[in-house]
């Protein structure tokens, strides 16, 4: 470690965190630097990062303002780093997530190690069991509304080291720019995509919610991912006023409750009788709402379970149309396979951990499109849709391993 500089920071940590950002991928900052070009003088742009921030005077470049279309509508600002400073944060991340993690609750699962989306999926399925009413949340505009000094201060709770509070203050008045050069200057918030963002952002969350609740409201169990989340209730009346509660919590926080996003939710199943309007709400990607299951005795019975959202099965029904599979008529179907794969895969391993079944329309979907490119490719041979689908179930029954989904069990039968 070189004494001389006022701040100490291993060059290991930096070339780690180098690694990680390269792993990550991403796309370039405001000064169209890619990951590659960065690589091309490793060594000597490492240097200068470490020694840069050793010495104090580091100082980010403005955050690239990037809008992207939201699921539910409208766009979300994403602000993008350069990979300088996508480095110099996860410098400050590797340092600083070990500090804080420690403190973090249970049921906190938003970008943690260990913890992920379908953890919170599964208690919150269990829960719903044991519990008859639900309230739904989410955030206003989280990331774009974080109070700093709040944030400074509970950051400041959880490390004494001064080049970590610099340089996480300085990353939180870094101004956007917009792609005419526009510069926008912040005073809230910490840009969703930058690399810290998801530690500071939980770091808030743990002082604004998550020991709120354990210290105001031990009662009722919840799961929080970021800023989307559910509290467990015994009675209406019961939700009813921990929604005023929240609401008043968070205006304390400078946060804002969507009120598109936020309801009270009835768990209705077989046990459960009562007539009310809601009776299903959205939680990462699923629906939950009263389904048809079967018991070990083969009996049918109505159960409140998650599966895949109609929203997201829209969102994959769109990808699958960008593909364009039927144009491709130049590509061998293992060429398709190769470009499909990766990515129903994902979809796959994460909307069929519940309710499975609920997948096989959209995985259906795809199969059409696979017969409509066999039709089109060999049109004088398979021009009709049964020769076509005929031909794809035989191709299926002789490799059911080329296409991830003929694995799952979305075969095209032969008729």
């Amino acid at each position: 470690m070189n004494r001389t500089k006022p701040f100490e920071i291993s060059k290991k940590v930096v070339m780690e965190a180098f690694k990680q950002v390269k792993a990550n991928n991403g796309t370039s900052g405001i000064d169209e630097q890619s990951i590659g070009i960065f690589e091309e003088k490793l060594k000597d742009n490492l240097y200068k990062l470490w020694n840069r921030m050793s010495s104090g005077c580091y100082f980010p470049s403005p955050v690239k303002a990037v809008e992207i279309p939201k699921k539910s509508g409208g766009k979300r600002t994403l602000g993008i780093p350069t990979v300088t400073d996508r480095i110099a944060q996860m410098v400050v991340k590797l340092y600083f997530e070990p500090d804080v993690e420690p403190y973090f609750c249970e049921d906190s699962y938003g970008y943690r190690p260990g913890k992920s989306a379908l953890d919170a999926i599964a208690v919150t399925r269990q829960r719903c069991w044991k519990y008859d009413w639900v309230l739904e949340f989410d955030i206003k505009a989280l990331f774009d509304t974080i109070d700093h000094e709040l944030l400074m201060r509970a950051v400041t709770k959880h490390t004494d080291s001064q080049w970590i509070i610099l340089y996480i203050t300085r990353w939180l008045s870094s101004p956007f720019q917009t792609s005419e050069g526009k510069i926008i200057e912040r005073t809230a918030g910490t840009p969703q995509g930058g690399v810290i963002s998801p530690v500071l952002a939980n770091l808030f969350l743990h002082y604004a919610f998550d020991k709120w609740m354990e210290r105001s409201n031990p009662q009722n169990p919840w799961a929080r991912y970021a800023d989307d989340g559910v509290i467990h209730c015994k009675t209406k009346e019961e939700a009813e006023k921990l929604l005023i509660q929240l609401k008043e919590r968070f205006a304390e926080c400078k946060l804002e409750l969507h009120p598109d996003k936020t309801r009270i939710v009835y768990c209705k199943d077989n046990k459960r009788t009562g007539d009310y309007q809601d009776i299903q709400f959205d939680f990462l990607g699923y629906t939950f709402r009263p389904r048809s299951a079967q018991n070990k005795q083969g009996e049918r019975f109505l159960n409140f379970l998650p599966a895949v959202s109609n929203k997201a099965i829209k969102a994959m029904g769109q990808t699958i149309r960008q593909w364009k599979i039927h144009r491709q008529t130049d590509k061998k179907l293992v060429d398709l396979a190769q470009l499909v794969n990766p990515i129903v895969r994902g979809w796959i391993n994460y909307y069929s951990r519940f309710y499975k079944s609920a997948m096989y329309q959209i995985l259906h979907q795809l199969n059409w499109r696979l017969s409509k490119w066999v039709a089109k490719k060999y049109k004088r041979v398979h021009s009709s849709n049964k020769c076509a689908r005929n031909w794809l179930g035989k191709m299926a029954e002789r490799n059911p391993k080329l296409f991830v989904h003929w694995q799952f069990g979305s075969i095209p039968t032969v008729r």
